[in-house]
């Protein structure tokens, strides 16, 4: 069941971002999501039988453009399609954000590919931009 994200959920979402360090996140990264969850409007779980699988906002900029935030599934529920229903989630709500021209993120090499099947391109690559081995790749979707 996709929902938004409560505050009790906080811990759950934490526990999803730790178990996909260093793979996908930079442990050094966990202070701003953390932070970024206490102000977080836009944000929705994706939870089965009462367990949260998986997580992820979108944000929209005065600059009529969306920003896709910190996307995530379980470690062990990955591979199982719950990304994309999250995925197509957070589209759904960046396209009834009015005046928007596109969504920007930022992602690493390792997903980059998911997003591309999306339709997002590649706009730059930063070599280890979050981290040691992890190439910061900014993409964007415009609408």
């Amino acid at each position: 069941m996709m929902r938004r994200y409560r505050a009790g959920d906080r811990e759950a979402c934490l526990a999803i971002f730790d178990g996909n360090v260093p793979d996908f996140f930079a442990a050094s990264e966990r202070v701003e999501f953390a932070a970024h969850l206490e102000s977080a409007e836009s944000f929705l779980v994706l939870e089965n039988g009462g367990v949260v699988l998986a997580c992820g906002g979108v944000s929209a900029l005065p600059s009529g453009w969306a920003v896709l935030d910190w996307g995530m599934v379980a470690r062990a529920a990955q591979r199982q399609g719950l990304g994309r229903q999250l995925m197509l989630a957070r589209l759904a709500l960046a396209r009834g954000m009015p005046g928007l021209r596109g969504i920007r993120l930022e992602t690493s090499q390792k997903t980059c590919g998911f997003y591309e099947g999306f339709g997002f391109r590649v706009q730059a690559v930063v070599r280890d931009g979050f981290g040691p081995g992890l190439d910061r790749v900014d993409m964007a979707l415009t609408f």
